[in-house]
């Protein structure tokens, strides 16, 4: 699965971890991430994030 990056603040969202804070278990990719759901660094929404080769 791919990696995100925020461009706002740089935290990297890794599908296999997801995000603990916001109750996304591990596995989640980016895509299937509801579209509320914000940087838990800084609180950017998903249209700031972009895929990291």
């Amino acid at each position: 699965m791919t990696n995100y990056r925020c461009t706002m603040c740089g935290y990297l969202y890794r599908p296999e971890r997801g995000d603990p804070t916001s109750g996304i278990e591990p596995g989640t990719a980016f895509s299937d991430l509801p579209d509320d759901w914000k940087c838990p660094s800084c609180g950017a929404g998903k249209e700031f994030f972009k895929p990291v080769e």
